[in-house]
């Protein structure tokens, strides 16, 4: 399945006029836009509390060609291998610059340059390379080292640690000279230079890597190892659709663009520092939320991440893990128990959002963090992320949280939860967001069932709460008001209540719901963020209303802007850049909505329902309790193929599986690489010897 062009390749002759809009290249560890001065390393914060931000970090590779001669410029990124190309062509020579942080070795960035001579001439060819690179950083004083293998080597810290007392990092940059000029000689009909920078967090990991890079380039396999770690990762997902070319480059954009955010597969290190809402490329003082990590990544990323890559899905819990000990002084700053996860993130766990109500009202990010972890449970049974793990550390602290945070209130006999800030930033200090309860009752009763499945005795109060906890629900307009005293019709700033059917999963019958999507979709702010529509249109999907789901998902591509499909946070081109998290919340309207995949307990169900424009969708490399399935819908059908081999997460044994439709209840047992084919309707791929049902009572 591909588009007239190859959909994967965005390509230009002129750069975006707004520089933001520059395609980021980013490995999980290191982020650039190219050609900015600087760049961004995970977990290298300067700052402390509200003040802290990604510290900018002098990129070396700041270059940009240029020849004598007149040229056409063509600029070109090429999503199956993350390499970003500058073309000039003239009449006597072809010049490519390549650049691309490497998929596989993390600390590596590259810079390629070919020559190419395009007419018989015995003159040397010369090409300027222009650099704007400054060994500064108003982050991070640094000082120059001895040269290391010929290349050059800067060092310093961060001036400020995140909280007093706190470590402050430092940053290693090797890299290889660049030249002013380059040239083709008389004898040459071409030529190839390659340079390497290698930004670490020791000078040890910075020589290795140097040397790494060195070697790679000497035995020449420098781009193909890159290029073979983002095969490896394509081979893994896959999400295409046949009917509009616009919608096909979109989701391969948002894949791209999420995957560069998240470690390699192969990463082993543990030191991830989470998904910030402009991703690595972004993040500096006052910018693009700081670099920080917000609900964003638990609730818009990880979903369409998780679907494909438990190892990816694991680092996000493991990187929440890592941020226990700042999440339990936070909840006792507040006089709670538990643990209270930061409103925004950097990488203790201390609160470090720069004005103070959210990190003490906005306390639904409790919840949306456990969601996170309840699905990756359900998704793969792997056990071990739990215990070894120490994700139960997590759960329970939670659950304590909720029970510590929540009121009992005599009068309706029901505990509440009084001065949050729901989703809708909107409004705050006010009582019983429903979504908020919704997701804390949910997050309680997984404690509950963590606790079963390991053998630990739940506190009662767990249950407790999570029984007598308020859902708002207007009797008489049949819906769900955002909180105690919310007017209907009064404006939204985003994607609220619409949210409790999903990702929450309350629920609730098709007149509540259609009531829900009716009562906000008309007062949710045009201007919002644009995660925002991907959730009405999965509401209206989960109805059978295509055609309206359609409409809303069209309001995205508003927020795609330029070639190279960076999405700006909202539509007019401003706020947050590269944003992930209307990427995210995009990519789940049609993984979550065309499919209607819903993880549950024991079965990933399914409920497939495609618009009008679309023939067909294929999604393959869904990660299924250890087993990988590629899936075709059609308007017609829905054919399913059990991989043959699966790459599991390590701790997942792969089990037997069947789908089961609903309707006629027919067991089909998936065999690997025989495919399965029915009718387009609701259904679930589960364990072949599972014995309770995984439909909603």
């Amino acid at each position: 399945m591909s588009c007239d062009e190859d959909p994967y390749v965005f390509s230009s002759d002129t750069l975006p006029s707004d520089r933001r809009f520059l395609p980021p290249l980013a490995n999980g560890l290191l982020g650039w836009r190219v050609y900015s001065n600087t760049m961004h390393m995970g977990g290298v914060y300067n700052g402390e509390g509200g003040r802290c931000h990604r510290a900018d970090v002098p990129c070396p590779l700041t270059v940009k060609v240029e020849t004598d001669e007149a040229a056409q410029h063509t600029y070109s990124l090429d999503t199956h291998t993350g390499i970003f190309t500058h073309t000039l062509s003239s009449a006597s020579v072809t010049v490519t610059q390549s650049l691309y942080s490497h998929r596989y070795y993390p600390n590596l960035m590259v810079m390629e340059i070919l020559l190419v001579r395009q007419m018989t001439s015995e003159e040397p060819i010369p090409v300027r390379l222009v650099s704007s690179f400054t060994p500064q950083s108003k982050d991070i004083v640094f000082e120059s080292g001895p040269d290391y293998k010929g290349g050059s080597h800067i060092q310093g810290k961060v001036t400020t640690a995140e909280f007093p007392g706190g470590s402050c990092p430092t940053v290693h940059l090797i890299w290889t000279h660049i030249p002013q000029t380059l040239t083709l000689l008389p004898e040459q009909s071409q030529a190839r230079w390659g340079f390497i920078l290698v930004v670490a967090n020791s000078l040890d990991t910075a020589e290795a890597n140097f040397d790494e890079g060195l070697n790679l380039m000497a035995t020449g396999n420098l781009r193909p190892s890159h290029e073979k770690a983002w095969k490896e990762l394509w081979l893994e997902s896959q999400v295409e659709v046949a009917g509009s070319e616009r919608l096909c480059k979109a989701l391969i954009g948002c894949m791209f663009y999420l995957l560069s955010a998240f470690p390699s597969i192969h990463d082993t290190s543990s030191s991830f520092g989470g998904v910030s809402p402009g991703g690595l490329s972004n993040g500096g003082d006052g910018q693009d939320y700081w670099g920080h990590v917000f609900w964003d990544q638990d609730i818009w990323m990880y979903p369409g991440i998780a679907l494909f890559y438990p190892k990816l899905a694991r680092a996000v819990l493991e990187y929440r893990v890592g941020t226990i000990d700042g999440a339990k002084d936070n909840a006792q700053k507040q006089g709670f128990k538990g643990l209270k996860f930061p409103w925004e993130s950097a990488v203790s766990g201390r609160e470090v959002c720069p004005e103070d109500i959210y990190g003490q009202q906005e306390i639904h990010i409790n919840g949306d963090v456990t969601l996170a972890f309840q699905h990756y449970l359900y998704l793969t049974e792997d056990l071990s992320m739990f215990t070894e793990g120490r994700g139960r550390e997590v759960i329970y602290g939670v659950a304590d949280y909720w029970v510590s945070r929540a009121s009992w209130n005599p009068e309706d006999q029901k505990y509440h939860l009084l001065g949050v800030m729901p989703p809708d930033e909107y409004y705050y200090n006010v009582n019983n967001s429903v979504y908020t309860n919704t997701v804390a009752k949910f997050s309680l009763q997984f404690a509950v069932e963590l606790a079963d499945r390991l053998q630990h005795p739940a506190p009662k109060d767990w249950q407790e709460v999570a029984k007598h906890l308020k859902i708002p629900f207007d009797q008489e307009a049949q819906y769900h008001p955002e909180f105690d005293g919310y007017i209907k019709g009064h404006p939204v700033k985003q994607a609220d209540t619409v949210m409790l059917g999903y990702p929450l999963g309350l629920q609730m019958s098709p007149e509540i719901r259609r009531n829900d999507l009716e009562a906000y979709e008309p007062v949710t702010d045009p201007n919002g963020p644009a995660m925002t529509w991907g959730m009405f249109a999965i509401g209206w999907l989960e109805l059978g209303e295509a055609a309206k789901a359609q409409h809303l998902l069209e309001k995205c591509f508003k927020n795609i802007q330029g070639p190279f499909q960076v999405w700006s946070e909202s539509s007019d081109g401003s706020g947050a850049v590269n944003f992930l998290t209307g990427m995210g919340g995009f990519l789940q309207a049609v993984l979550f909505g065309y499919t209607g995949f819903r993880v549950q307990k024991e079965c990933l169900a399914f409920s497939p329902v495609l618009p009008k424009d679309i023939s067909e969708l294929c999604v393959r490399g869904v990660n299924y309790l250890g087993s990988q399935m590629d899936w075709l819908l059609r308007k017609d059908e829905v054919c399913i193929i059990l991989r043959e081999q699966a790459n599991s997460a390590g701790n997942t044994q792969s089990c037997d599986l069947q789908v089961i439709l609903k309707a006629s209840a027919t067991k089909i047992p998936l065999t690997p690489g025989k495919p399965v084919t029915f009718p387009p309707e609701p259904g679930c791929v589960c364990k072949l010897a599972v014995t309770s049902s995984c439909w909603p009572l």
